[in-house]
């Protein structure tokens, strides 16, 4: 596809956030990266052409290479800082109103930035969702952020969340989400509907190992890309992105990569492709634990 294509297709496919703020459907995810020097070049190359075709959204964690995909990020960044909408995410165990402010401030120095545009909470751990929501409230007040979510949250975390003293101004929950693993559709998606919250789905493509063989193998998924003139990943990507309120991250550390993910926002499913996908990756019949890399 040509350049603007592509930017065309990503201005189209957005999610809403509770603020009102639109952003491009497809983002991009830095689990891994900023680990080897040898390609280190090659990934902030990857990061930038994604933000030349309008993959604003770079999401990054304390926890990943233990500050290093932050630093890679920040690296890619530097003198496109208006172009990024910029993630990370706290460590559970850091999220408690004695370290949450040094962990933001942290991994904004490793950034090279002043603010985050969205902070989370990586998982759940053992400090009081009250607590952490107090930290990121007054993260937001000093500026150091401008809104906060969660990470790796069921329906009922989610649920408790909203009870909690403004645990209503959760911008997102961030969970595993690719057409190996929907368990999430059960109850959650549902529940993040209803109350106008969207999801961001992290490896998409899958990690690795059986699961993302499968995609890349499957009969099904095979016929429907050729179909579409498209890649089997791309195929599963676009199918992520259906109900207009998932924000997908996949990573990918070329800019070849890079280029396929942000195709997949000008693919168009029918309704065939997607009862195909259904039978082929069927969707969750019963409640189940959320998955977690």
């Amino acid at each position: 596809m040509e350049h603007q294509a592509i930017v065309n297709a990503l201005q189209e496919q957005t999610v809403l956030l509770p603020d009102g703020t639109r952003l491009p459907a497809i983002g991009q995810g830095t689990w891994n990266m900023g680990g080897i020097p040898l390609v280190k070049d090659q990934e902030i190359k990857a990061l930038q052409h994604g933000l030349e075709l309008g993959m604003a959204v770079i999401d990054t964690a304390e926890m990943y290479g233990e500050g290093n995909s932050e630093r890679l990020v920040g690296e890619a960044i530097q003198g496109k800082r208006d172009k990024v909408f910029l993630v990370s995410k706290v460590y559970p165990q850091n999220a408690g109103l004695d370290r949450i402010k040094k962990s933001c401030e942290q991994s904004l120095k490793r950034l090279n930035a002043d603010t985050l545009d969205l902070y989370l909470l990586h998982w759940r751990g053992q400090i009081p969702l009250e607590e952490t929501v107090e930290g990121m409230e007054q993260l937001k007040r000093e500026g150091k952020i401008k809104r906060w979510g969660v990470s790796n949250f069921n329906t009922k975390d989610m649920e408790e969340l909203w009870r909690a003293p403004n645990g209503k101004n959760c911008a997102t929950n961030q969970v595993l989400y690719h057409l190996g693993s929907r368990g999430i559709e059960f109850s959650l998606m549902d529940w993040h509907e209803n109350h106008g919250i969207p999801i961001m789905a992290y490896s998409p493509l899958a990690q690795g190992g059986s699961l993302r063989k499968e995609l890349l193998t499957n009969e099904v998924l095979g016929q429907i890309a050729a179909r579409h003139n498209a890649a089997p990943l791309q195929i599963a990507l676009a199918w992520t992105l259906r109900s207009r309120n998932i924000l997908a991250i996949p990573k990918a550390g070329q800019a070849a990569h890079v280029q396929a993910n942000a195709e997949a926002a000008a693919i168009k499913l029918t309704d065939e492709d997607l009862r195909l996908l259904d039978g082929a990756f069927p969707p969750p019949a019963h409640n189940m634990p959320l998955d977690m890399i």
